[in-house]
């Protein structure tokens, strides 16, 4: 049989029909060899044949002979084991080649509906396996076909057997495609809640394992019925007919089963009935399964949850059923991870109060819980433990802090685990991670009672043969050190009678050198931790621990978490005594900072950085010096974290250690200005090099005080030749002009002379543009923070600059009056006011310069200034051109944030105005109110923010993309303005993302004709907010109604098909199933993208632009490949081997692999 399948491939068409029917005849064979061999030799057959998408005709051929021999075979109903057979060769053929059988689609249907009537319940399930592959790629009327057969007969309920066939039938085939089972959930919800309440416990497992699939698999539908399914399983998961649950729990119990109807329950255990065969542990089971489904699909109904399920839930911990048990548990924890509050940039920022009503809700329950689960860390059944700590665990990450109160009621069973002889190692590690939870989210003080109780356990696991105990063990001990004695607050414990045991424990595992990899790691970060905080404990035990550190520090699979264990040793507040291994140690560090290894360097750097700190006195010049040859190589712009690390070690030097400056060879320095020169130097390393910068100037330090630094900093701009030519980046004018400021601040003697030659530069009719530019932005860099009223010519020579030839020029100009001006309000404020007014000509400059001042000025400030400010903006509010209006925007929302209860207001007011500038700067401004940090405007702007969203129906289209770009600023910083509006705004924004025939015209370019499209911008700032929206709004989507409009975007423009491919990457992490059932109508865009091909005389740009294509929609595919299930997809496994048969597709899809693998995650693409 091995040798079919290769055979296949080789011999001819006709050959492989001649060979498949001989197996077919010999399958229906009475011999039962004959048929084994025949039926492996049929499926070894149809794993060989080429996929549909290759075109051989081959493969639909063998099918169909195939198809009529097995549907004859299924339909005569003579011998059971045949029929198995054909049933599992028939699933085989449907799965993999499901489409090519089309034409018998119908027949397979007609021969399968009568097997789930069949005596044998064997070839019911196998007929139901079938169906299931069937739906897949049938087509509707077919679909439909079936669907109204199974809703006949379950409505006829000849028996209740043949009724638990239906129901499980129609369970596997929403298994299978929920989305097209959807539109008959109406029908089929009432007949399963009917057979629900029939006295057969196997029927009702089979609904709610039916109800569990509806609920994974048809979220949409199953909404209206989410309550009524919710409350069966609430009433069947306490369903225990022939147990009494006889404890002290009775009361509570009889309170909690008020919704039960108690009669039926009586009369039951009165008949005779022996355990075996009660199997109402099923109904549970499924009930709790279904639960689970609910809790992890609807995060919007939390609060109910807590109202009704919790409670229900803790009182059902106590089940009987081990299997029942770890399910409940299951369906608590999922109930837990809704609860968890979204850690993200966003939501912190952004709560909003609504996570908090269920987290409250939750901590009231936390006792229940407790007493429900404390006395069963103590039971023999090890499963049931280990589900409770598991959701103990889970408690307490969602609520840090929760389970103070309760740690005496959970240490004996900790300790039991730990020390219980019957334990597995898995019990162990369990309740290791546990703990280790439990020592991070709680204060310190709840643990000392137990310390006494709980360290010899502990130590006796780090003692452990088995590595991952140890590992675990150790993780717990460094935490628990922590927690004995915390260094950032005083602490009354005696630490004393533990550190002996502590210690010796710990450092066993040190010093063995023939142990796994994660253990070496982590005894060394434990060990690191003692000495860090008991380290005056140790007394002589203390510098052979230090040897031991610097042998690990010479091996290189240790050396990098033993750099970290010294970092956290030296930043210790006990000032440990590290002179036997700095002498020696000190070079080592040096020589990590050449290793070709970033993480090695960076950690390194930081711990140089705290020894010199903690311990200058200790360390000799040589030692220092070994150091500083390193840094040149470290300081460059290929890797500006390096470097701002490295930067802020030198400033460490050059406060504590000044004497070792003079020997900062000048390759330090000039590595440094080259990196001032550089045009990505920005953010933290910028700030860095000016902290330098200013330590460095005060040293005096021979040959790098305040001169020799000007000159070097300054010296590329004016050795420039000529007028117009700047070789710098303009980026690099703001890093010099920010270090030439910051070295005037720290020697204000110096300051006004270099101020007054700078307004010399300016007015010297030789200079170039770029000495000009750099002396108006070292102005403004000044100015913000010195006074520079005794400059009186400042004033005229900025406005004499608003008319130089250079725009650099201008701008540079603008940014120094608005930065001079914030420096000093009283003096320059008004008379720019008054320039405003006065010259047109230079408004737009003279408006940027105004934005300067209101960004970086404290409100107070400006108070008095705001009518003025305000009444002169509102005269330019309707300004034609849009770069003016947007600065006006910019300032009036800027300006709003000064005083938001009467500002705001006043702009709402303007949005009846009857100009459609004017509307569209209100709207521009109130985007610029919003930013991602929480603001005292925010509670005015959630009133009101509703009616400037109403401008997203404007009749003008500008009005309109301007309204939909304030939305997107609010979903993507602050949400919590917008979340309870989407339903009134949601239809307004997808009407954006329509076509609209009306704004397409064409225009004639001489002999060519040329499509303009004027309603692109405003669908492609749709689609940015659909996509914004994702990632902060999720819960509050119609997921199914978003799809329908991705799915348009997908066949729209360039632009806007590159955001829906992003989208749609995004979706299949976010909401796979959604995306699952929607896969054949997303499917046929990314196909047309990825097999398109550009006209042979294309311009490059057009190559280039396709190119971008494809591998944004490849990304797509990639990522829906993803997507847990998906090979069940007909149309996608059609399209994944088409990609691999056709080469080009191929080397892209293997290209993108390569590019996500180097990539950390797909979370970090952001579009803003």
């Amino acid at each position: 049989m091995c040798s079919l399948g290769p055979l296949v491939s080789k011999v001819k068409e006709y050959q492989v029909e001649t060979i498949v029917d001989s197996l077919c005849t010999n399958m229906l064979s009475d011999k039962e060899q004959l048929r084994d061999i025949s039926s492996i030799g049929l499926k070894t057959v149809i794993s060989e044949l080429p996929p549909a998408s290759t075109g051989s005709t081959m493969t639909a051929n063998v099918c169909k002979k195939i198809t009529a021999q097995l549907t004859g075979a299924i339909g005569k109903q003579e011998d059971v084991s045949v029929q198995l057979e054909a049933l599992d060769i028939l699933s085989d053929m449907l799965s993999r080649l499901g489409g090519m059988l089309y034409t018998f689609h119908s027949s397979i249907l007609n021969c399968l509906l009568p097997q789930l009537r069949s005596p044998r319940l064997a070839v019911r399930k196998r007929a139901i396996i079938a169906l299931g592959y069937l739906v897949l790629t049938c087509n509707g009327n077919i679909f439909s076909e079936l669907m109204e057969h199974l809703l006949a007969e379950l409505k006829r309920n000849e028996s209740t057997s043949t009724t638990r066939t239906y129901i499980q039938c129609i369970a596997g085939i929403s298994r299978q495609a929920g989305h097209r089972t959807g539109e008959y959930l109406e029908k089929i919800i009432p007949l399963v809640v009917r057979y629900c309440n029939v006295e057969d416990d196997e029927l009702r497992e089979y609904c709610f394992q039916a109800f569990e699939s509806f609920v994974r698999r048809c979220p949409k539908e199953i909404g209206p019925h989410i309550p009524s399914v919710m409350g069966l399983c609430l009433k069947y998961i306490t369903y225990d007919p022939n147990y009494n649950y006889d404890n002290e729990e009775e009361e509570e119990e009889e309170e909690m089963m008020e919704t039960e109807n108690g009669e039926d329950e009586e009369q039951e255990s009165d008949d005779e009935y022996s355990d075996d065969d009660d199997i109402s542990w099923k109904v549970r089971r499924s009930a709790a399964k279904c639960l689970e489904a609910i809790v992890s699909t609807r995060h919007d109904l939390l609060q109910d949850f807590y109202k009704t399920l919790s409670p229900v839930l803790i009182g059902r911990f106590k089940e009987r059923e081990e299997n029942v048990k770890a399910d409940i548990f299951c369906a608590y924890i999922a109930l837990l991870k809704q609860t968890l509050p979204i850690q993200s940039w966003l939501h912190a920022s952004d709560a909003g109060g609504k996570e908090e009503i269920p987290l409250t809700m939750l901590q009231n329950q936390v006792p229940n819980i407790i007493r429900a689960l404390h006395k069963q860390l103590k039971e023999k059944s090890i499963k049931s433990r280990q589900g409770c700590f598991s959701l103990l665990t889970e408690l307490a990450n969602v609520l840090p802090g929760c389970l103070a109160d309760h740690i005496p009621a959970l240490m004996p069973g900790i300790i039991f685990s730990l020390t219980d002889k019957s334990s597995s190692s898995n019990m162990r590690i369990d309740t290791l991670s546990f703990l280790h939870v439990l020592l991070c989210n709680h204060q310190p003080e709840v643990f000392h009672p137990h310390i006494k109780a709980l360290l010899p356990p502990i130590v006796s696991c780090i003692g452990d043969p088995f590595y991952k105990i140890t590992s675990e063990a150790l993780l717990v001990t460094q935490q628990l050190v922590k927690v004995i004695r915390p260094l950032d607050k005083s602490c009354t414990f005696d630490v004393k009678p533990f550190v002996k045991d502590l210690f010796s424990g710990t450092l066993k595992r040190l010093k063995a050198a023939d142990i796994d990899q994660e253990v070496k790691e982590r005894a060394i970060s434990c060990m690191g931790q003692i000495v860090c905080n008991l380290g005056d404990h140790l007394s002589g035990d203390l510098p052979p621990t230090l040897k031991i550190f610097l042998e690990r520090l010479k091996n290189e699979i240790t050396r990098l978490t033993t750099v970290k264990a010294l970092t956290l040793i030296a930043s210790s507040p006990l000032k440990i005594d590290l002179r036997p291994i700095l002498g020696e140690g000190f070079p080592i560090l040096a020589s990590f900072l050449r290793k070709n290894q970033r993480a090695l360097k960076l950690s390194t750097l930081t711990a140089l950085d705290i020894l010199i700190k903690n311990y200058s006195d200790s360390l000799k010049p040589a030692m220092v010096e070994s150091v500083l040859t390193e840094l040149p190589a470290l300081i460059s712009e290929n890797d500006l974290h390096v470097s701002q690390v490295a930067i802020v070690f030198l400033t460490t030097l050059a406060k504590v250690y000044p004497s070792s400056l003079s020997k900062i060879s000048g390759s330090v320095l000039s590595e440094l200005f080259q990196l001032v020169h550089s045009p990505l130097l920005q953010g933290g390393a910028l700030n860095a090099i000016i902290d330098f910068f200013q330590a460095l100037v005060i040293t005096k330090t021979a040959n790098m005080g305040y001169a020799e630094l000007m000159k070097q900093l300054t010296s590329p701009i004016y050795s420039s030749p000529g007028g117009a030519s700047v070789t710098l980046h303009k980026q690099a004018y703001y890093s010099v002009a920010k270090c030439v400021a910051a070295l005037s601040s720290a020697c204000p003697k110096e300051a006004t002379r270099v101020a007054s030659q700078f307004i010399q530069d300016v007015k010297n009719p030789k200079s170039s543009a770029a000495v000009k530019m750099l002396a108006f932005l070292s102005l403004a860099e000044m100015g913000r923070t010195m006074n520079l009223s005794a400059q009186k010519e400042l004033k005229t020579v900025i406005l004499e600059a608003f008319a130089s030839p250079s725009e650099e020029v201008k701008s540079a100009a603008s940014y120094a009056l608005g930065n001079i001006s914030a420096g000093n309000l009283k003096e320059y404020l008004p008379f720019m006011l008054k320039e405003i007014g006065s010259q047109p000509k230079r408004q737009y400059l003279l408006l940027h310069s105004l934005k300067e001042v209101i960004s970086s000025s404290p409100a107070d400030g400006l108070k008095p200034y705001v009518e003025d400010i305000w009444a002169l903006l509102f005269n330019h509010c309707e300004c034609t051109e849009e770069g003016t209006r947007n600065v006006v925007a910019e300032c009036l929302g800027k300006l709003a944030l000064v005083n938001p209860s009467q500002l705001l207001p006043r702009l709402k007011k303007q949005l009846s105005s009857g100009s459609p500038h004017a509307r569209s700067t209100v709207v521009t401004a109130i985007k610029f109110t919003i930013s991602d940090q929480p603001q005292p405007i925010d509670v005015l702007l959630k009133g009101c923010i509703g009616d400037f969203l109403k401008t997203l129906q404007d009749p003008d289209l500008n009005v309109r993309r301007v309204a939909l770009a304030m939305f997107n600023s609010a979903a993507h910083n602050k949400p919590s303005l917008i979340r309870d509006m989407l339903n009134t705004i949601l239809p307004h924004l997808y009407n954006e993302t329509k076509i609209r025939r009306e704004l397409i015209r064409e225009v004639e370019m001489g002999p060519f004709k040329h499509t303009v499209d004027d309603g692109l911008d405003v669908r492609k700032a749709a689609f940015e907010c659909m996509y914004s929206l994702l990632e902060s709004c999720l819960d509050r989507l119609d997921i199914y109604e978003y799809l329908n409009h991705v799915e348009d975007g997908l066949k729209d423009h360039y632009d806007i098909r590159m955001l829906t491919f992003i989208m749609l990457a995004r979706l299949s992490t976010l909401c796979p199933n959604a995306v699952l059932q929607r896969l054949e109508r997303l499917i046929e865009p990314l196909r047309a993208t990825c097999s398109t091909k550009v006209k042979a005389g294309s311009v490059k740009q057009e190559f280039e632009k396709q190119d971008e294509l494809k591998r944004s929609a490849m990304r797509a595919v990639a990522a829906l490949l993803t997507i847990p299930e998906v090979e069940k997809s007909p149309v996608m496994t059609e399209f994944a081997s088409q990609i691999r048969a056709n080469p080009e597709m191929a080397s892209l899809y293997e290209s993108i692999q390569k590019d996500s693998a180097s990539l950390p995650t797909t979370e970090s693409m952001d579009m803003n």
